[in-house]
């Protein structure tokens, strides 16, 4: 099941026919839902009886409604604080995990057990620890003031930032241990020679050689920002008022709320569409998809 491709006598690479099995996968339960969203979007239907279609009603009323335009600059600015916060912490750790340090593997793992948890689970647990009434901010007023971190704007932000950061580093560490330890230890014996110190070699050796996996790493950031619903579900609920509402969160309320799943399912649609488009921007402007190495940087 292998053919020739021209680029060296014993040069092969697999048939199509070994793409089959995921291209069907794949057709089934990703383009297949997409195009039923992409067709309800364009009726009314309440999730019982036949969907009536009515055009561009949806997108148009869409489009006009001053929550939706927030949900969508909300859930731009939780990304962009996401990627912002994870993507320094995460390689300072996934750096200093590749390393031989003593103790290392026992700190790394449990570092790590923030991964075995569910976004639900946690988010029921940073609940509790920040109850204005029971949690940490009643016992420490004097940091807190009157303990409602959920209160406000920038407290309820800061709170979803704070609790992605806690939740999702450790995969992105580990993302970036890998990265690390791919780097050929010859450039840090020749820095070391040259003079260089540990600052420089990260600077200029470490971070070049890791400029893959950095962009593979934003993107996933961005592509779970952009899709983030459970944290703000049950930390937050949107609030207060509609100030955390994100396009997830709301395509939720109109569908399953106000039982609205032809708004839903175009909320859905934008989604995918920002998402799609903002990954391509990603690959194209870092020049990812024209990289030819298959080591790290090159």
């Amino acid at each position: 099941m292998t053919r020739a491709t021209g680029r060296g006598a014993g040069s092969t690479r697999p048939g199509l026919v070994w793409a089959l099995p995921a291209a069907v996968f794949f057709g089934m339960f990703a383009l297949t839902p997409l195009l039923l969203v992409a067709v309800l979007s364009f009726t009314s239907w309440d999730g019982i009886g036949d969907p009536h279609f009515n055009g561009l009603d949806n997108w148009t009323a869409l489009f006009h409604d001053p929550v939706m335009l927030q949900s969508v600059w909300t859930t731009l600015l939780l990304t962009a604080l996401g990627v912002l916060t994870q993507t320094p912490v995460s390689i300072l750790i996934g750096v200093w995990a590749a390393g031989k340090q003593r103790n290392r593997a026992v700190l790394s793992a449990i570092y790590f057990v923030p991964l075995l948890l569910s976004a639900t689970a946690v988010s029921v647990v940073w609940r509790a620890v920040l109850d204005p009434n029971f949690g940490v901010p009643a016992e420490l007023t004097w940091l807190f003031g009157d303990g409602n971190l959920l209160g406000t704007k920038s407290g309820a932000v800061g709170v979803l930032t704070f609790v992605g950061v806690w939740q999702f580093t450790p995969l992105h560490a580990l993302i970036y241990q890998g990265g690390a330890r791919a780097i050929p230890q010859v450039l840090y014996q020749a820095a070391a020679v040259d003079g260089a110190g540990r600052v420089r070699q990260f600077l200029h050796i470490t971070l070049p050689q890791l400029r893959n996996t950095i962009i593979t790493s934003t993107i996933l950031m961005v592509v779970g920002g952009l899709t983030t619903f459970d944290t703000v579900l049950i930390l937050t609920q949107g609030g207060p008022g509609t100030d955390t509402t994100v396009t997830s969160y709301y395509m939720y309320q109109k569908a399953f709320k106000s039982f609205d799943f032809g708004t839903g399912s175009a909320i859905a649609l934008v989604l995918v569409v920002v998402a799609t488009l903002i990954s391509l921007a990603l690959v194209r402007l870092s020049r990812y998809d024209r990289m030819r190495g298959t080591a790290e940087g090159l």
